[in-house]
């Protein structure tokens, strides 16, 4: 059973490094989980025939219930305790790998992402109130070290699962969502033994309500609007329902606390949607966007999240001096500008060039989510564990429901409007039939469809068990038939199906997967190119905030007293 003291701030030892750990291993569990599911994800789009968009949304749902768990668990933690809600993450982490290793389509994927968001937000509602209580006098490094561990989790999952099908290509990807349970398990024991502090707000005795005045009315309704919306929008309810939800606890709020909250402090909470999306959403984007490009180098996708990954990895490990140099805005305008150019030149780039862009993005987004989290950790320590955790939220919750999905219709909306001049390739390939996101209708390529095609060329020249059977699988197979076939049996059953084609028909599927792989580079690319504008608005923001702090004689932190005041 866990233990909560208080703590003398960075005189524990023994104790504050293993709480550390604990909270690092737990970050590197989330970035598993999420890594994992990037890297499945094409694989998840073959066998279950999901949109470009389904795919966003399955994305999303990995997000946004990180947004909702963040801000319920900030409300609540140093009441509930920190152990217990550590325990509650990791039932969850182990449902979300139970039931994403048993989904049999959409529907399973997307309930085993909401999961593994509720474990990541529960997760960082505890492990940042608890880093920046420890670690009072050096917030920003020590927490940049803590999220080295996000990056740090997908370099090590991501090249654990390249190493895996380097070693045997029938490894399934069932297979590499058994992997989230290592580092599930490791944070599991150990928090078992973690003696956890008493939040600096509690221990400087500012009041509850203080702290909900901190974050003020208005995040309060950004935050219900999104939260109620989403619930919304998965459980049909009307919109209606949806306002009066809103706010009612709106009002409520405000009732209570009588406070619109700091104007930096939501200047702040509306940049974090853009920052969010930014960096999580092309992380979650990045394998299938350059898929392309790099193969052309005979390179999975995936190498490049690892390789940007592993730059943000090693450069949260030097935060001190250039936090030091530059103060927490500055960090963040520069690189903001960073950001801005490197996608920009990623969506254009080609063969080695993208390492070079790639690198200057990496640069750039590093620093974004963590220093955030020590800026705001910094100027409102008032509002403990909510300020922090809520900014979070309204990242993750921002780029759930919006980043993601956005990406995804981008892509959809571009393929479709780039095929339609070809009358029978639009025919044959775009599902008819609309589908409905949060940006309207859409039409998207049909994965039977498209799987059709593909694994008739692949049949054409490949005749192995391995090719056999997938091909089987998405042509031929019955939705709900699990019986197991002999190899003659599939094959019986596909040349029934017509699947083996001679070689003129083999040319002509050619030349539409040709076309086809060039409209849906192109739609990658300028979805890429058009989410760099994001970063170049972050760092507007970002040099308004830094004028505005040298007309108030500069950025300092502000530190609680005992008393429950504070100095600067």
């Amino acid at each position: 059973m866990t233990q909560e003291k208080s703590l003398p701030q960075q005189e524990q030892g023994g104790d504050s490094l293993f709480l550390f750990t604990a909270c690092f291993v737990a970050l590197v569990a989330t970035s598993f989980a999420f890594i994992i599911r990037v890297m499945c994800m094409d694989q998840w789009q073959i066998d279950f025939g999901l949109s470009e968009t389904q795919k966003g949304e399955i994305f999303g749902a990995g997000m946004w219930p990180f947004g909702i768990s963040i801000v319920l668990f900030s409300l609540i933690v140093d009441s509930v305790g920190y152990g217990r809600s550590m325990g509650f993450a990791f039932l969850c982490h182990i449902s979300s790998a139970l039931i994403l290793l048993t989904a049999k389509g959409y529907w399973g994927l997307y309930v085993g992402s909401i999961l593994n968001g509720l474990a990541a937000g529960t997760v960082e509602a505890v492990i940042n109130p608890v880093v920046a209580t420890v670690y009072s006098k050096t917030k920003t490094k020590m927490l940049s070290f803590l999220h080295a561990g996000w990056p740090g989790g997908m370099v090590i999952g991501g090249i654990l699962m390249l190493v895996m099908h380097s070693v045997s290509k029938d490894v399934t990807w069932k297979v590499y969502v058994a992997v989230i349970l290592i580092p599930t398990l490791v944070y599991g024991l150990m928090t078992l033994k973690c003696k956890f502090p008493v939040q600096e707000r509690v221990a400087a005795g500012i009041p509850y309500r203080d702290m909900l005045s901190e974050a003020g009315t208005i995040v309060a309704f950004l935050v219900t609007y999104i939260i109620v919306k989403q619930l919304g929008l998965v459980f049909g309810l009307p919109s209606a329902l949806v306002w009066v939800v809103v706010i009612a606890a709106t009002a409520a709020y405000f009732a209570y606390t009588k406070s619109l909250g700091q104007p930096v402090y939501i200047i702040l909470v509306g940049i974090m949607v853009l920052l969010a999306i930014t960096e999580l959403g092309i992380d979650s984007w990045v394998s299938d966007l350059m898929s392309a490009e790099m193969a052309k180098m005979n390179l999975p996708g995936q190498t490049l999240l690892i390789y940007t990954a592993m730059i943000a990895m090693v450069l949260r490990f030097c935060i001190g001096p250039i936090e030091k140099a530059l103060k927490p805005l500055g960090v963040l305008f520069v690189g903001s500008v960073l950001a801005a150019i490197g996608l920009f030149a990623l969506s254009k780039s080609a063969g080695m060039v993208i390492l070079v862009t790639a690198t200057l993005y990496a640069f750039g987004k590093a620093f974004f989510w963590p220093v955030t989290l020590g800026l705001v950790s910094e100027r409102f320590p008032k509002g403990g564990a909510l300020t922090m955790n809520a900014i979070s939220g309204v990242g993750m919750l921002g780029v759930g429901i919006l980043g993601s999905a956005f990406l995804g219709n981008i892509q959809d909306t571009n393929i479709d409007k780039a095929l339609q001049p070809d009358a029978n390739l639009y025919t044959k390939l775009i599902d008819q039939k609309e589908k409905t996101s949060i940006f309207g209708n859409y039409k998207s390529l049909d994965g039977a469809k498209v799987n059709d095609l593909e694994d008739k060329i692949r049949l054409y020249t490949l005749k192995d068990d391995v090719t056999i059977r997938n091909a089987y699988d998405h042509l031929v197979r019955a939705a709900g038939d699990t019986s197991a076939k002999t190899v003659e049996e599939m094959r019986k059953g596909l040349e029934d199906k017509g699947a083996f084609v001679d070689e003129a028909t083999y040319k002509v599927l050619v030349d539409e997967k040709t076309k086809l792989d060039g409209v849906r580079i192109a739609a990658k690319k300028r979805a890429m190119a058009t989410i760099a504008a994001l970063p170049a608005i972050m760092a507007v923001c970002y040099l308004g905030l830094i004028l505005y702090f040298k007309s108030q004689g500069g950025y300092k932190a502000i530190e609680l007293s005992a008393g429950g005041g504070k100095k600067e």
